[in-house]
């Protein structure tokens, strides 16, 4: 199953996406900027051989729900999410507002 939903830090609305797969969940909040995911991101793909696109993307681990997701400190970030100020450790929902 796959939902997709609204969500609202601070004021500002995201959205939030949820891929239920067998043993494990994909989870996502995105902007029209950049966004967080869970573990199943490749920072070093996104860094390396995407480096062109330019991608703003942070990942954190061990998350099984959005709301962990957007508490959690961010485990890495890519190049492009470095230059807005978003940083390992930052919690997801702080690097999301630097995605405005």
């Amino acid at each position: 199953m796959i939902t997709l939903s609204p969500i609202e830090i601070e004021g500002h609305t995201f959205l939030a996406v949820s891929v239920q797969l067998p043993k494990t969940n994909l989870l996502a909040v995105t902007s029209e900027k950049g966004y967080i995911m869970c573990g199943a991101l490749d920072v070093a793909l996104l860094n390396e051989k995407l480096k062109d696109r330019k991608i703003i993307a942070g990942r954190a681990v061990g998350v099984k729900t959005i709301d962990q997701l957007l508490e959690a400190p961010l485990e890495s970030v890519t190049a492009e999410a470095e230059k807005l100020g978003i940083y390992k450790g930052m919690p997801g929902k702080d690097a999301m507002l630097k995605m405005l």
